[in-house]
């Protein structure tokens, strides 16, 4: 049996995106900055998909920019918003993505920023209380925080973190990017200048996405060499992909509520068989959390051992696929940065399992099982 487990890195592409995107790979090819009919047909498409993704989130097309994905939109939104609103103070947290931490780190060594983390509770969730105290203290700071950890599923409260910004008139960024298509986005009720998304996270294609910006929030381009995008990204547009996100998207918030249930049956499902495979098991994070966490993602946290390292390559010899961490770093021999801030001293293993709709509970109890005989043999 071969089962994907790494859902958190990219998913499946569904068969009616691809359907949708088919005839803009063949025959619609035109250039949407052209003026002939075939540019225009085109544009007309991108404009169509812009309007979609706008009414699923309830803002308007004009606060929609698409990118290359969630990483870009990340780089946007912070460097340009940094640059556009002459900050000089970050807020944000060590267990961020790399494309928020890395960012970050490269603005504070130019000495661009002074970057300030707020303090983390021992599952991995913000400090409001801290977060506050920072805000009171540097006022109109750009604050990053996502809204779902990609490796622990740890959920932010978005709503009150919007709330505390907007009273610092703080540049609030959120990396959207695990919560997108999985949750739904009110942007008339959240205050939040920015956020992001990757179509391939929702069974949509690879190398697109789109940043959200609040209407009134403007910043400056940050990839130059044409007037695409309103005049905030450069470059002819990935028209298949904004195509296929669009519908990517829509099935998503039309089936959310049923893949929802459909996933967190999954999930319960694997925590109850892991207890029952191995003893001493824990989970990292707050991951475990069926109501509190991202439901699409599992840190499992196995007991010491000198095997642990090879447990996710045995598994892949089972046909199983899964992750130590960030599947953005699963090629380092490094361990995973959001762990090592929250287990510095810890020696057990980490493995990420991810779900999405096409998973079974056949597949979970396989899993499950093998797992359970590779600790056995390992331990």
């Amino acid at each position: 049996m071969s089962v994907y487990l790494d859902n958190a890195a990219t998913t499946p592409l569904d068969p009616d995106v691809f359907e949708a995107m088919r005839p803009f790979m063949l025959e619609d090819f035109g250039n949407p900055s052209s003026s002939h009919a075939h540019g225009r047909k085109v544009r007309a498409a991108i404009e169509s998909a812009r309007k979609k993704i706008a009414e699923l989130l309830n803002c308007t097309p004009g606060e929609i920019i698409f990118t290359s994905g969630g990483t870009e939109a990340d780089n946007t939104l912070i460097i340009s918003g940094i640059q556009s609103y002459e900050i000089k103070h970050a807020i944000s947290t060590p267990i961020e993505h790399h494309a928020v931490t890395h960012t970050l780190e490269v603005l504070e060594k130019q000495r661009s920023i002074q970057l300030h983390y707020v303090d983390l509770d021992e599952k991995g969730h913000v400090d409001l209380i801290h977060l506050e105290k920072l805000l009171q203290q540097y006022p109109n700071a750009l604050v990053s925080l996502m809204h779902a950890n990609n490796e622990i599923g740890n959920i932010l409260e978005i709503q009150r973190v919007g709330e505390l910004t907007k009273n610092h008139k703080a540049f609030f960024h959120s990396d959207t990017v695990q919560t997108m298509g999985h949750y739904k986005h009110n942007m008339k009720e959240l205050h939040v200048c920015g956020m992001t998304a990757g179509a391939h996270k929702f069974h949509g294609p690879k190398g697109i996405g789109f940043m959200y910006i609040r209407k009134g929030r403007k910043i400056g381009q940050f990839i130059h060499g044409g007037a695409q995008e309103r005049n905030m990204r450069g470059g002819t547009e990935n028209v298949y992909g904004i195509i296929g996100m669009s519908k990517a998207l829509e099935i998503a918030y039309r089936d959310m509520t049923e893949h929802t249930l459909q996933i967190k049956a999954l999930k319960s499902r694997m925590i109850e068989k892991l207890r029952e495979n191995i003893p001493g098991i824990s989970f990292n994070g707050d991951s475990s959390n069926l109501e509190g966490s991202l439901y699409t993602v599992l840190n499992v946290s196995l007991p010491e051992s000198e095997e642990n390292d090879m447990l996710l390559f045995n598994l892949d010899l089972q046909g199983i696929s899964a992750s130590g961490g960030s599947a953005c770093s699963s090629g380092a021999a490094t361990g995973s940065h959001v762990l090592g801030a929250l287990y510095p001293n810890s020696k057990r293993g980490a493995i990420r399992f991810s779900f999405s709709k096409y998973n079974t509970l056949k597949e979970i109890d396989f899993v499950s099982e093998k797992l359970g005989e590779l600790y056995k043999v390992n331990a």
